[in-house]
C-alpha cells in the first residue's frame, strides 16, 4: 500500500445519526428563539408597564404636593390675613392702654386741686371751722378719685396682660407661617425635581418615621385650634378696648361732675357765708349805733347825778343852817319838814341814777363784748371767703379746655 493514511481513534456515526442531530439542533435552537422573543416580549410589555407605572406614581405625587401645597397655601392665607387683624389689634390696644394711662395721668391735677383746696380749708378759724356742704363734696370727690384711679389702673393692668397674650400668640402665628412657607417652598422645590435632575441621590432609610411626626387630623386640628385661638383673642380684646375706652370717657364725664358739684358747692357756701357777713355788719353797725346811744346816755346820766350831787349840797346846806336856829325857832316846821322830804326825794332820785346808770354801763360793756365777738366773726368770715374764693379760683384750672 503506496499511501499511509491516519483515522482519529474514535467512533464514526452514521448519516441518520448526524440528520437526527441535526434535527434536534434546530429543534433546540427554535425552542430557544421562541423562548427568547417570549422572554424579550414579556421584558419590552413590563418595562412598559413599569414606565407607566413609575410615571403615573410620579404623576400622583406630584398632585398629592401640588394638593397639599394648595391646602397650606390656604391656610397660610387665612392665618396671615387673621395675623394681620391681631397686629392691628396689638397696635389699638397699646394705644387704648396710652389713653387709659394719659386719663390717670389726667387725674393727677385732680388729686393736686382737692388736697390743696382741703389744705386751704383747713385754714379756717372759729366757728367757720365746721364740715359743711363744700367740705363733704370735696372729701366725696377725693375718695371718688381714688376709685376711678383704682379701675382705671385694674384695667390698666388687664391691658397690660392681654397685650402679652396678643404678643405671644402673634409670635406663635409668625412662626406657624415660618414653617408653612418653609413647607412651601420645599413643595416647590420637589415639584421642580424630575428623574433626570442633577440634585437627585439615594438617601439612606429615607421611608423613616420622626419621633415628633404628627399625623393629618392632628395637623388639621392644631390649625383650627390656631384659628380659634386668634378668634377668641380678638373677640376678648375687643370688649376689653370697649370696657377701657367707656371706662375712660366714664371717668373723664364723672370728674366734670364732681368737679361742678364741688365748685357749687363752694359757691353755696361763699354765698351762707357772705349772708351771714353782711348780717353781722348790719348787727355791728346797728350795735355801734346802740353803743353810742348807751354812751351818750351815760354822760347824760352822770351829768344827771352831777347835777342831784349839787342839789343835794344845796339841801344839806339848807337844812345845816337850819339847825343854827335859836331856842323857840329851833322847830320842825314846815320847811324843815320840806327840807328832810327833799332830801329824801333827792337820795332816791341818786339811788336810781346810779342803778340806770350800773345798767347801762353794764350793757355798753355787754355791747362792747358782743362787737368784739362780732369783729372776731367778721375776721373768720372774712378769712373763709378768701379761702373758698382762693379755691374756686384754683379749680378754674380744671376747667381749661386746653387740658384734653
Amino acid at each position: 500500500m503506496s499511501i499511509v493514511t491516519f483515522e482519529k481513534p474514535i467512533p464514526n456515526i452514521s448519516e441518520s445519526d448526524w440528520n437526527y442531530k441535526l434535527i434536534e439542533l434546530r429543534g433546540s435552537c427554535d425552542r430557544s428563539r421562541h423562548c427568547a422573543f417570549t422572554l424579550g416580549n414579556e421584558s419590552h410589555r413590563l418595562r412598559n408597564e413599569t414606565d407607566l407605572t413609575t410615571y403615573w406614581g410620579t404623576c400622583r405625587t406630584n398632585s398629592y404636593i401640588l394638593d397639599r401645597q394648595t391646602e397650606i397655601t390656604r391656610w397660610k392665607i387665612k392665618i396671615e390675613l387673621w395675623s394681620t387683624y391681631l397686629q392691628k389689634e396689638v397696635e389699638l390696644m397699646i394705644l387704648e392702654k396710652k389713653e387709659n394711662e394719659k386719663a390717670i395721668e389726667f387725674q393727677n391735677l385732680n388729686f393736686t386741686v382737692t388736697n390743696h383746696c382741703l389744705s386751704l380749708r383747713d385754714e379756717r378759724g372759729g366757728e367757720d371751722f365746721c364740715y359743711d356742704i363744700a367740705s363733704i363734696e370735696l372729701k366725696n370727690e377725693q375718695l371718688t378719685l381714688e376709685k376711678l384711679k383704682t379701675s382705671l389702673a385694674e384695667i390698666c393692668q388687664n391691658a397690660w396682660e392681654k397685650i402679652n397674650k396678643l404678643e405671644e400668640l402673634q409670635m406663635n402665628v409668625i412662626k406657624d407661617l415660618e414653617n408653612k412657607n418653609n413647607t412651601i417652598e420645599i413643595d416647590s422645590e420637589l415639584l421642580k425635581m424630575t428623574k433626570d435632575s442633577e440634585n437627585i441621590s439615594l438617601k439612606p432609610d429615607p421611608l423613616r418615621a420622626p419621633k415628633d411626626i404628627n399625623t393629618y387630623e392632628k395637623w388639621l386640628q392644631q390649625c383650627t385650634n390656631l384659628m380659634q385661638s386668634i378668634e377668641h383673642e380678638l373677640l376678648s380684646s375687643e370688649k376689653l378696648r370697649e370696657r377701657m375706652y367707656l371706662l375712660r370717657h366714664k371717668t373723664k364725664s364723672d370728674m366734670i361732675a364732681l368737679n361742678d358739684k364741688v365748685n357749687f358747692g363752694l359757691r353755696k357756701r361763699i354765698y351762707h357765708t357772705e349772708r351771714a357777713k353782711y348780717e353781722l355788719e348790719w348787727q355791728k353797725k346797728n350795735m355801734i349805733l346802740d353803743k353810742e346811744t348807751l354812751l351818750k346816755e351815760i354822760n347824760k346820766l352822770e351829768e344827771a347825778l352831777d347835777r342831784k350831787l349839787n342839789s343835794k349840797k344845796l339841801v344839806e346846806t339848807r337844812y345845816e343852817e337850819r339847825l343854827y336856829r335859836d331856842e323857840v325857832e329851833l322847830c320842825l316846821d314846815k320847811p324843815t319838814l320840806g327840807l328832810q322830804k327833799e332830801n329824801a326825794l333827792l337820795d332816791n332820785s341818786t339811788k336810781m341814777l346810779n342803778n340806770k346808770l350800773n345798767q347801762t354801763k353794764s350793757m355798753h360793756t355787754i355791747l362792747i363784748g358782743h362787737l368784739n365777738l362780732i369783729d372776731e366773726q367778721l375776721r373768720n368770715k372774712t378769712h373763709a371767703l378768701n379761702v373758698d374764693q382762693k379755691c374756686l379760683q384754683f379749680r378754674e384750672q380744671l376747667e381749661d379746655p386746653n387740658r384734653n
